[in-house]
C-alpha cells in the first residue's frame, strides 16, 4: 500500500506561476498513492482556473472516495472567511483534500484553534518581519478498509505561527486518538522533524527533507503513525513539476 503526502501550491508551478490542472494530474499519476492527502487545494478560485481540484486529482489517481474539507470560504489574499461546512455548492474555497482508492466507513472534520489578533511572524524566505491575519486550519480524518486492515488518516496543514502550529498538532492527535485505531496522520505541519515526533508521540514513517522544492533542507511535510506494526518499506521525496513542496510517499506493510 502506498501512502503519500503533497502540499501542492494550488496546483501552481513555481518556475512559470502557471496552474495547469494537466500537470497537478500528471503528478498525482507520478505519485500514485492509494491514499493521498493534499493541501493548499483550490475550489473555484480564479487562480486556478475555476477547477475543482479534488475532483481533478481523484479522477487521475482513481480513488473511490475523497473528501474536500475548505479552510477559507472565499479567496485566499482577497475577501474571505473561516469556513464552516455550510458553504453553498460552486463557491470558491481553498483547504486540504484526502483521497483514496479504497473505500471511506466514515468521514470527520476538525476546526482548528485560530489566532484571534493579527501577530507579527519573521518570514526566513524574507528574511524580515511581517504582519499576518492567520488563516483559519483544518483536519479531514477519513476511516478507511485497507489491505493492511482498517485505518484512520488525518490530513491537514498547520499554522506557520510559531508556537500556535503546536497547539494545534496536541489538539488533532488528541482528537484523532478519540477515533478507531489504528492512526496515521499526515500534511504539512510547518514543523521539523524533533517537534513532531515529541508533541504527537507518534513514529514518523519517513524522514527526509521536503521543502523547498528545487533544493529542499527542511522537512515540513509528515507521515506519522502510533501503529508499531505498520512499517515503511520505502520512502521518498520526488520533485514534482508543480508546487514549491515535494510529495513524501511511503510503502507500508504490516509486519508479521
Amino acid at each position: 500500500m502506498r501512502l503519500a503526502t503533497f502540499n501542492i501550491l494550488h496546483g501552481r508551478t513555481v518556475r512559470d506561476g502557471v496552474v495547469d490542472v494537466r500537470r497537478l494530474q500528471e503528478s498525482v499519476r507520478a505519485v500514485d498513492a492509494d491514499v493521498l492527502a493534499l493541501q493548499e487545494v483550490d475550489v473555484d478560485q480564479p487562480r486556478s482556473n475555476l477547477a475543482d481540484l479534488t475532483a481533478a486529482a481523484a479522477e487521475a489517481m482513481g480513488a473511490v472516495s475523497h473528501r474536500f474539507v475548505a479552510a477559507i470560504a472565499g479567496t485566499p489574499g482577497a475577501t474571505w472567511s473561516a469556513a464552516t461546512g455550510d458553504e453553498q455548492p460552486g463557491a470558491a474555497a481553498y483547504g486540504i483534500s484526502l483521497l483514496s482508492r479504497y473505500p471511506a466507513t466514515s468521514w470527520q472534520v476538525v476546526r482548528m484553534p485560530r489566532i484571534p489578533v493579527k501577530v507579527p511572524v519573521y518570514v526566513r524566505g524574507l528574511n524580515r518581519v511581517i504582519v499576518v491575519d492567520e488563516e483559519p486550519r483544518a483536519a479531514v480524518i477519513g476511516c478507511f478498509e485497507t489491505p493492511l486492515g482498517p485505518l484512520t488518516v488525518a490530513n491537514t496543514h498547520l499554522s506557520f505561527v510559531p508556537g500556535w502550529n503546536r497547539r494545534q498538532l496536541r489538539r488533532l492527535v488528541r482528537d484523532l486518538r478519540a477515533l478507531p485505531g489504528p492512526h496515521v496522520l499526515v500534511g504539512d505541519l510547518n514543523l521539523g522533524p524533533v517537534a513532531v515526533n515529541r508533541l504527537s508521540g507518534m513514529r514518523p514513517l519517513a524522514t527526509m527533507p521536503t521543502f523547498p522544492s528545487d533544493a529542499p533542507s527542511r522537512q515540513l511535510d509528515h507521515l506519522l503513525t502510533d501503529d508499531d506494526a505498520l512499517v515503511a518499506t520505502q520512502a521518498r521525496a520526488p520533485q514534482m513539476t508543480i508546487s514549491d513542496h515535494r510529495p513524501l510517499i511511503v510503502e507500508l506493510s504490516r509486519a508479521s
